[in-house]
């Protein structure tokens, strides 16, 4: 009877404990920065936008500086703590970006032979040059499989066509630790920590002028390094304009300016964060990359200094990014059936990455593309959260010691 009784009270121990937790949870919601949660929900809804091949000035504009917005807002949370605190670092990274990764690229690539079985893909439609995927034997995908593990790479392109970003990000803000640590052990610590994060930002951007205007490549990188390098650049950013933010005040009149630099760098210099960039891109990426997310900062402050239902949605959707980037694209494959039947293309076209290419830019599907790859994958995670919550709350309600 005693040890019944001691069962009773570690269980209701358990769920006081887990109660705190939550407690400690919903403080730390309401004590995060709801700006940034919303400029990462603009920049994913963007990425959508620009992925559903949407009019031609739009998509350009919104190229500019959709992905550098990403690695800014990563940036923005980096902290000094972590210099002496390294491997605590690297597990955030590890759990956060590398393992999301390999779990869906993993995924993806098990799906990829069954998607020509049921006709999401085929050999006939591709991407907008005219490439086309086909069917893995049994060596490329035990291929694939370690090139997903030991490099990050080797993911299904015409399914995980975002997935470049993972790695990125991951080599970007470990690179920019170990750049910051060396600056200020060369230094010794004789500059403030402004002065060193600056040194920091600088050095990536100049190795990937050096890299691209010599034609090099890191060999032991995916796609030769370039995103890595100037998605470092951008994370030291994002830690910079956090030690300036106090100081930065938005006016509506810079940010129409900062819109119309960006369009003018859209029209005149393109630039995008293409592994292929050319050097005189990469000269004119920073410009319009900074201003673009100043741009989307100064929209995000203005949305979370009011309340309301679009407030919400976007801070929800700003802390549930991962899900837009790893489904979106296989989300719009349902568009895709709507636009076949509309038009009466041929069904294969559903193979099409990342959209079918007939008639776009000219209608207006690629709204619903927006629509189906941010709102899907969203509403699917919706219902797993409040289904998780369900069992979780049935599990407690059992597990109380009866009165």
């Amino acid at each position: 009877m005693s040890r019944h009784r001691d069962i009773e009270i570690s269980k209701y121990r358990d769920i006081e404990i887990s109660r705190h937790r939550n407690i400690e949870k919903e403080k730390e919601r309401k004590m995060r920065n709801t700006t940034i949660s919303i400029c990462k929900a603009l920049a994913i809804i963007l990425m959508v936008i620009g992925h559903a091949e949407a009019p031609t000035r739009l998509h350009y504009f919104i190229y500019e500086f959709h992905m550098p917005v990403f690695f800014i807002v990563s940036g923005y949370f980096f902290s000094t703590k972590y210099v002496y605190r390294e491997a605590e670092f690297v597990r955030k990274r590890v759990r956060g970006l590398y393992w999301p990764f390999v779990k869906w690229s993993v995924v993806f690539l098990a799906l990829h032979n069954l998607m020509f079985r049921i006709g999401i893909l085929n050999e006939v439609y591709g991407n907008a040059s005219g490439g086309v995927t086909h069917p893995l034997s049994s060596h490329q995908l035990q291929q694939s499989l370690w090139n997903i593990v030991t490099a990050m790479g080797g993911y299904d392109q015409f399914l995980c066509g975002a997935f470049w970003f993972f790695r990125a990000l991951f080599v970007a803000s470990i690179l920019y630790l170990i750049i910051y640590i060396i600056v200020e052990k060369t230094t010794r610590r004789l500059l403030s920590p402004l002065v060193v994060a600056v040194i920091a930002t600088l050095i990536p951007f100049l190795l990937a002028g050096w890299k691209t205007y010599e034609g090099l490549r890191i060999i032991n990188l995916v796609q030769g390094g370039y995103r890595d390098l100037m998605g470092c650049f951008f994370f030291g950013i994002g830690f910079l304009f956090r030690q300036l933010e106090p100081k930065y005040n938005p006016r509506w009149y810079l940010s129409l300016v900062y819109a119309a630099i960006v369009y003018l760098f859209s029209v005149y210099l393109t630039a995008n964060m293409n592994w292929r960039s050319t050097y005189t891109q990469y000269l004119s990426l920073p410009v319009p990359a900074i201003l673009g997310f100043l741009l989307t900062y100064d929209i995000s402050r203005f949305i979370d200094s009011r309340r309301g239902c679009i407030k919400n949605f976007l801070v929800y959707l700003g802390d549930r990014t991962l899900y837009i980037f790893i489904f979106h694209i296989i989300s719009f494959k349902l568009v895709s059936l709507i636009k076949i039947w509309y038009y009466g293309l041929d069904p294969r076209q559903i193979g099409c990455h990342m959209v079918i290419h007939d008639y776009s830019g000219e209608d207006c599907f690629w709204i619903l593309y927006t629509v189906a790859g941010v709102g899907i994958p969203l509403f699917g995670r919706w219902c797993y959260e409040n289904l998780v919550d369900t069992v979780r709350a049935r599990r407690a309600s059992s597990a109380s010691p009866s009165r």
